[in-house]
């Protein structure tokens, strides 16, 4: 542009604090949402910069909880083109679709979503873009993934959401959304052009709908380079927090941290798949598979998930109880009297679900129960940190889901821990394409999980924190993609041989090497003619 388009003392100001004041004078999350939206259209390096410098403030608009307000209306506030849909109706030449993306030589991670199931909040269909959008932001901050190696995708399928279909600006294809033979086929097509087009490109899949989640994670796992966030992410940020939370829990009752009992209020993709995560908690002190899975109690709208319920849903038959056969035990306050749990954990999307009665209830079991509600966004959290510090009088160990402040009582103030996937995402996806590796072992997410929980300072530990604090999280990433790539190297799945040779200082100092900042932001002199 040219220079006289500039004001003449533009480059004696301060363009940086210009455009983040300029956020903050929106007063709806939404708002703030649009204008960093617009932002990066702009000037995408001024805005990793601001977003680097200032993570606390803006992660909770680019991720949640803002980002669902952005998915439920992004047919409204839809700007510019920004990811890349690919349609059912584009079935028969998914390649030609995915090789329109620019620069496609340059994919290294993809976050695909079809909108099916966004943050609890239903079926959005093609408004989900967004979530994977902001997805890729939180790779690029927390990883340092080069931005011109993302590539958000958006899967058109159609929606069952009747307002959507009826709304005269939604900007998807309007059908029902296709199943059984149909979806597969679809998938299985999209996914063979992925390795086609994007040779070297890691795929998360998010926020597809329960069944299909677990169903694409297990039918493509083993071909391509894929994970599921919301079924392996998750369970392995839980699975950290879970084991700082027990060793804090077991160092006031006196227990042994395999004593342990969890109750999930919530069987969908992800309760089960964060329970199936934390079986590892127990498998690694030493328990069979049988006796950790013993150890984990799963609850659903129909109440606690027993083998004789009839019409049992197949991914809820894993933690299925055998061991009680009387009337359907449907109160949560009676389930917590029955199982005798020492920590609560929610992922059911139902606001407030955990009433003071639920809190006092675990307080009578232990000195210090571990309550983790973890459904997103706040809208939809089980419990308020407020409350659960009040009603435990500060005994309880709480992370959640979505972002809460600190709170004081009686003269304490209680920092609370958030089980945000952003901790153990960026790690992967670094650690993955750096190693070059074929697939996302089981065991790596698990070292993650594990480098995740060993990540904290002596100050973070001493303040009795369960997750570390995020202005830390590019060196957490690092951690969590050292122990990623060394467990692919152990499961030989890595082809970066040369990664093998480096002694261990030497590869953490070249996954910080590796990591992209934004260029540095120049102001320069403008010669006006």
């Amino acid at each position: 542009m040219s220079p006289t388009r500039f004001p003449p003392h533009f480059a004696k100001t301060d363009h940086r604090q210009r455009s983040l004041n300029q956020m903050r004078s929106k007063q709806l999350g939404l708002e703030k949402y649009i204008y960093l939206n617009g932002l990066k259209g702009r000037d995408s390096d001024l805005f990793y910069d601001i977003l680097l410098e200032n993570m606390q403030e803006m992660i909770p608009i680019l991720y949640t909880p803002t980002v669902g307000d952005a998915c439920v209306n992004y047919s409204h506030i839809w700007r510019r083109p920004e990811g890349l849909y690919v349609s059912i109706e584009d079935k028969g030449h998914i390649r030609d679709v995915l090789a329109s993306w620019p620069n496609f030589n340059d994919g290294r991670i993809a976050v695909v979503t079809d909108g099916s199931r966004i943050l609890g909040l239903g079926d959005l269909g093609a408004n989900g873009l967004p979530i994977s959008l902001g997805k890729l932001d939180l790779y690029i901050a927390g990883a340092g993934i080069k931005p011109s190696s993302t590539v958000p995708i958006c899967l058109d399928l159609g929606t069952n959401t009747q307002r959507y279909l009826d709304d005269p600006l939604y900007i998807g294809v309007r059908r029902p959304r296709p199943l059984g033979p149909e979806m597969d086929e679809f998938m299985d097509e999209f996914m063979e052009a992925m390795k086609e087009v994007f040779p070297t490109l890691l795929v998360q899949f998010e926020d597809f709908s329960t069944d299909n989640a677990f169903k694409y994670l297990e039918r493509y796992r083993h071909q391509y380079r894929v994970f599921n966030d919301d079924i392996q992410g998750t369970g392995s940020v839980i699975l950290s927090g879970f084991t700082n939370a027990a060793r804090l829990s077991s160092a006031a009752s006196g227990l042994p941290p395999s004593d342990q009992k969890i109750l999930f209020l919530g069987a969908g993709s992800a309760g089960i798949g964060v329970a199936k995560q934390l079986l590892s908690f127990f498998t690694l002190s030493g328990m069979s598979p049988e006796e950790a899975r013993s150890r984990i109690y799963t609850v659903d709208s129909k109440g606690l998930i027993t083998a004789n319920r009839k019409g049992l849903q197949e991914h809820k038959k894993f933690f299925a109880r055998t061991d009680y056969d009387g009337p359907a035990l449907t109160d949560l306050v009676d389930i917590i009297n029955h199982v005798k749990p020492t920590a609560l954990l929610g992922l059911s999307t139902i606001r407030n679900a955990f009433t003071e009665k639920v809190v006092k209830a675990m307080c009578a079991l232990n000195p210090r129960p571990i309550m983790f509600p973890l459904s997103n966004p706040v809208a939809l959290c089980e419990l308020d940190y407020k409350d659960a510090i009040e009603w435990s009088n500060g005994q309880v160990i709480f992370a959640s889901g979505s972002p809460y402040k600190p709170v004081s009582h009686d003269g304490i103030v209680y920092e609370p821990g958030q089980g945000n996937n952003m901790y153990i995402f960026p790690g992967i996806g670094l650690g993955s394409i750096l190693s070059r590796t074929r697939h996302v072992s089981d065991a790596m997410v698990e070292q993650a999980a594990i480098a995740l929980a060993n990540s904290l300072t002596e100050e973070e530990n001493a303040a009795e924190l369960v997750y570390p604090r995020l202005a830390r999280i590019r060196d957490i990433s690092a951690q969590v993609a050292f122990a990623v790539i060394r467990q692919a190297q152990k499961e030989k799945l890595d082809d970066n041989a040369y990664l093998r040779t480096l002694p261990d200082s030497d590869l953490l100092g070249l996954i910080h090497d590796k990591m992209w900042q934004p260029p540095a932001l120049q102001l320069r002199s403008f010669t006006r003619l």
